[in-house]
């Protein structure tokens, strides 16, 4: 065996060697963070500032703690790396629990992002120590030559979080086996390059963690399938019959005992209930068929609810859906529960489904339709909120043919009354006339649309004379849908644009309290 006297380059290399794997490591530990509260909470923006400033700072913290652990540098750089490992490896299970059992999302976050930021801050001095006693070079030289393999490792961690762990392991199991990793390489670079820093006790007892860790570790990993269901099925009042992560999203589908009210949640948000999804789904496509529909687009509603409303409709010829998810809309086409509610809509042979960026699809397509229905989730985080601005608005301008009618979505005007007006501003600053109305839905509570044409004047909001038989929407449903009570009616706000958001803004708030 070769010591540090004996051949430096050879432990230089394996010390830069574990700095890269380490930083990586680090790094998907932010990441997953980021990623969890992406998932759970949907405000990416939000989650991404507190982690990465609370981390930041925090190694800041750490860097200036190490100065009284450098007598020993190998011997803590080991203790670090372990406890790295456990905490950062452990910290989507630690997270979910807080949020799924003990309604302590916020404050585990925190204490998260800042124990691993120390942590991660602490290795730096350490390494540079053990640098040294290798061989003895400029302060300069080592900070350049250490700093070039850190950031070198944080490109690794970034690219093989989403493009690696997430599609082979998933965020838990992901997280463990960088865990796992991280313990190893710290280990090991210690008892090897630096052993003759520790006694044979020393080497021991270090080892002995490393086993723990590593059986740990794995033991997480093995049993993490069912923490996961258990965690999920504390949050979800029903049983959950469907929980896969797609490339996408979170999808989860629960099932009453008997069997009638199945619901779909994507990232934690309700999208329907079998029980009154039609008082939703008429509601939201009866108004756009008042008029010429021979080619009608929808827009989002992978799950087939509204295209088969549309299908229903006499005159309709081709429907286009577009929808980024095909795992959602696999589940349209083969789940029994949704197929028995969209009346198997997917695979009727005049809709032709399109897996695709609904804004990026606008984009590069010239088509025009002569009815539009826009079945977006509502707009709480970025990737939604493009969903909602003039820009794509302006794209659905110049997709609807003339004459033709567009419904759009638009969320809660009571629960979230100035996001709903605010689409409503978008809506108009994007050449359109409009007319809102809203209907109650038990499961989403008091819930508004908003019908919309190119013409100078709104449209009337009424059911087409030659309409299916409608369980829950008529004219006088219609009529009474367009009165606002004062607590509801429209006030002043901005439109909503790519580079100004105004409905994240909106958004923030609804529901609280409720």
């Amino acid at each position: 065996m070769r010591s540090p006297s004996e051949a430096p380059r050879f432990a230089r290399a394996l010390v830069f060697g574990a700095v890269l794997l380490c930083a990586a490591c680090g790094l998907v530990y932010e990441l997953a963070l980021v990623a969890l509260g992406s998932y759970l909470l949907g405000n990416s923006i939000t989650q991404t500032s507190i982690v990465l400033s609370v981390m930041v700072f925090a190694m800041g913290i750490g860097s200036l703690a190490a100065k009284r652990l450098v007598g020993q540098a190998a011997s803590n750089f080991a203790l670090i790396e372990l406890a790295l490992a456990v905490i950062g490896g452990t910290s989507v299970i630690v997270l979910y629990a807080a949020f799924a059992w003990w309604s302590l999302y916020g404050p585990a976050l925190v204490a998260l992002a800042f124990t691993i930021g120390a942590l991660i801050g602490a290795e730096i001095p350490l390494l540079m120590t053990l640098l040294q006693r290798i061989r003895k070079q400029d302060a300069s030289d080592a900070v350049a030559d250490l700093f070039a393999a850190d950031y070198v490792g944080a490109l690794v961690g970034g690219l093989a979080f989403p493009f690696l762990l997430l599609p082979l392991f998933g965020l838990l199991r992901g997280t463990l086996a960088v865990g796992a990793v991280n313990a190893l390489v710290g280990v090991a670079l210690c008892l090897w390059v630096f052993r003759d820093s520790f006694t044979t006790w020393g080497r021991r007892l270090v080892g002995g963690a490393l086993a723990v860790t590593l059986v740990g570790l794995a033991g997480l990993a093995w049993f993490s399938g069912k923490f996961e269901l258990s965690a999920q099925q504390r949050i979800y009042r029903d049983p959950i019959v469907v929980s896969e992560r797609s490339a996408y999203q979170d999808i989860v589908v629960t099932s009453g005992l008997d069997g009638r009210d199945v619901r779909l949640f994507l990232n934690g948000d309700l999208q329907f209930s079998t029980l009154d999804e039609y008082r939703y789904h008429e509601a939201l496509v009866a108004p756009a068929m008042n008029g010429p529909r021979t080619k009608v687009l929808v827009l989002g509603g992978g799950d087939g609810l509204a295209a088969r409303r549309v299908l229903e409709y006499p005159g309709v010829e081709k429907v286009t859906l577009v929808d980024l998810d095909p795992a959602v809309v696999d589940l349209a086409r083969t789940r029994p529960e949704f197929v028995a509610a969209n009346a198997d809509a997917m695979d009727d042979p005049r809709l032709t489904y399109r897996a695709a960026d609904a804004f990026t699809w606008l984009r590069t397509q010239n088509e025009t339709f002569d009815a539009i229905v826009v079945d977006f989730p509502d707009a709480d985080d970025v990737a939604t909120a493009k969903l909602y601005s003039q820009e794509i608005y302006g794209l659905m301008n110049r997709a609807l043919a003339p004459g033709g009618r567009m419904v759009v979505q638009s969320g809660s005007p009571f629960f979230a009354r100035e996001a709903y007006w605010t689409t409503e501003a978008t809506l108009r600053r994007a050449g359109f006339a409009t007319t809102p109305y809203h209907v109650d839905v038990p499961s989403f509570g008091d819930w508004g649309f908003h019908l919309a044409t190119r013409s100078s004047t709104p449209p009337s909001l009424t059911l087409p004379d030659d309409a299916p038989a409608q369980r829950f929407v008529t004219q006088d449903v219609l009529r009474a849908a367009a009165v606002f009570p004062p607590d509801r009616g429209r006030m002043p706000v901005k439109p909503s644009t790519l580079l100004s958001p105004t409905i994240l803004d909106a958004q923030k708030g609804a529901y609280r309290g409720y």
